[in-house]
This record gives C-alpha cells, structure tokens and sequence, in this order.
C-alpha cells in the first residue's frame, strides 16, 4: 500500500466564460476537490495502486465531499483524522496557458492541526508527502516527523515540495528545511520553476547534483509541455517530451506525476532506494512516458481530473 499524507482542500476555480459575457461581473468560482496531496491519493485509487490518504480532513460539507471522492476511487481513509474547523480553500487564477496561481484562506482550517499517527499500516511501501502541509504549522511539523520516523524505519519516501510562495514567510529557513528533509528522501520530484526557488538561482542543475547528493536515488524535474527527466546518482540524465494536448488547464497536473511515477515504479518493484537506483534507462523511459501521458490527460480537461487506468491502456 502507498500512503499519501497531507492537505485536502477545496480549490475555487474561475468558470471559463467570454469577455464579452463576463462584462463587469465577478466572475464565477466552482468548488472543486484538491490540494497536491489529495490529488495524488485520488490519481493512485484511480489507476489501481493500493493507496491510503492521511490527513486531517474538516466535519464540514466540503470535508465531507473530499473524503466521498477518495473513497468513490477506492483510496483508505482510515488514517484521515477529522475536525470541526472549516476546510481550507484556494482561489485559483487561470492564466491564458491553461498555468494556474493560487491563493489561499489557510486561518484556523482542520488540516493544519494534523498530528502524528501513532502508526501506518503494516505492508506500506512508499509514503508521499508535499505541498502546503510542509508549510502550515503546527501540521507541519508533524508530517516532519512522519517523513523522518518512516523512512527510518525503511519506507520509501517520495517528496514534492510544490511551492507555494505566499504561504511561505521565510524562503531561507523554508530552504533550510528543504535540504534538511533530503537525507529522508528516496525520490525527489519537482517542477523547474519549484527547482529555481528552491535553489535560489537559475543554476538548477548545480541544485539537483547537491540534492542528491544529500540522500535521494533520483530526482525527476518536469518542465511542463516541455517533458520530464529524471537524474540519478550514477547514469546520463534520461528524458522524455511532453505528450501534445489541448491544455484546458494544468491543475493537479504535478500531482498526476506524483502519482504516476509510485504507479509505475511499483510495476517494475522500485518502491525503495537501492532498486530505483538499480533501475536500467529503458525502465526509466516507461516510467517518466507513463507519467507525461497521464500528465496531458490531466490537462486536457478542467480541475485535477487526474486519469483512470483505461485511458492509459
């Protein structure tokens, strides 16, 4: 079983209507499942991977509709803890490139006083963490110690830090934290734009060699529409295009690569350090062109609508 662990929120998303109809009028915002952690939970049930989602999820409606979508794609919510506070919501913005940017109602919210389970369930084999549940405290903190106490314990852990620069107070002690994480972490996945802040600069290839140089077997960086790539400890730096689509939007789009990477990792027994840095270029190649064409799908329709395992067939 993989675990996910962090935030589940309700994303509000501009309805696309023409300027000419929008005229002056506020424009309309849909609720819709999300949150990076969320997503990547929702994807895995979705292509058939055993997966269990720990959080802290609101008592409210919109808590109530998250844990219903989980549960619809056969995602455990039995390590979801549950609070009165009101869910968290973010106010996404789309821009003319389907690119989102968000901001965030975080105040008092129910994913923020998660604490640390006394276990996970026997027969994990990766634990998934990232996003905005790295951020907010006192959760924060929590999900650390998770990360810390499971990967000691031999679970393969996988982070994607996600970037959210205005839920951030400090970048150098955020970066600070960073680079403390990585020697917990089996594989490492981020975006370039995530890889440029993370590394203070546009030398992210100098970032990556010092990244993975602190613990993890691989780092996969996406480029959006450009593709993936992966660079490992030892081995040429492999890559693959992105699949061509119609962008609608690129919501949850990282989150379905989360997700696809554990998916396919787990199809060639690599869901632990010393395999993934077993794993030959030609088992590389299936895994990132598996993640960039479940990526496209994402982004061809609206939300984190992450694909089923028959679209990608």
């Amino acid at each position: 079983m993989i675990v996910v662990a962090g935030e589940a929120l309700i994303d509000l998303v501009p309805e696309r209507t023409s300027s000419a109809a929008a005229g002056d009028r506020l424009p309309a915002l849909r609720p819709a499942r999300g949150g990076g952690p969320y997503n990547t939970a929702l994807a895995l049930g979705r292509l058939g991977s055993p997966t269990a989602f720990c959080s802290r999820v609101s008592t409210d409606g919109f808590g109530e509709a998250l844990l219903a979508g989980l549960r619809k794609d056969g995602v455990d919510t039995a390590l979801v803890q549950r609070g009165e506070e009101p869910t968290t919501l973010a106010v996404a913005s789309i821009g003319a490139d389907g690119s989102a940017g968000y901001g965030f109602y975080v105040q008092g919210t129910a994913d923020r006083l998660f604490t640390l389970p006394p276990s996970l369930p026997e027969g994990v084999s990766a634990l998934s963490l990232g996003t905005c549940s790295l951020v907010l405290e006192p959760g924060a903190s929590a999900y650390e110690e998770l990360l810390r106490r499971e990967a000691a314990r031999g679970v393969f852990t996988v982070l994607d830090p996600n970037i959210r620069t205005g839920l951030i107070p400090d970048a150098d002690a955020y970066r600070a934290r960073f680079r403390g994480w990585l020697p917990h972490v089996g594989l490492l996945k981020l975006s370039i734009e995530d890889a440029r802040w993370l590394a203070g600069s546009e030398d992210v290839e100098t970032a990556v060699g010092e990244w993975l140089a602190a613990g993890p077997a691989a780092v996969v960086l996406t480029r959006g529409g450009e593709g993936l790539s992966v660079r490992r400890q030892d081995g040429p730096v492999l890559s693959v295009p992105g699949e061509r689509v119609d962008v609608v939007d690129t919501i949850g789009a990282g989150d379905t690569v989360n997700a696809a990477l554990l998916h396919r990792l787990a199809a060639h027994q690599a869901l632990s350090a010393p395999a993934l840095a077993k794993l030959d270029d030609a088992a590389w190649w299936d895994v990132l062109g598996f993640a960039a064409r479940a990526a496209a799908i994402t982004c061809s329709r609206a939300g984190a609508e992450p694909p089923y395992a028959s679209e990608l067939a």
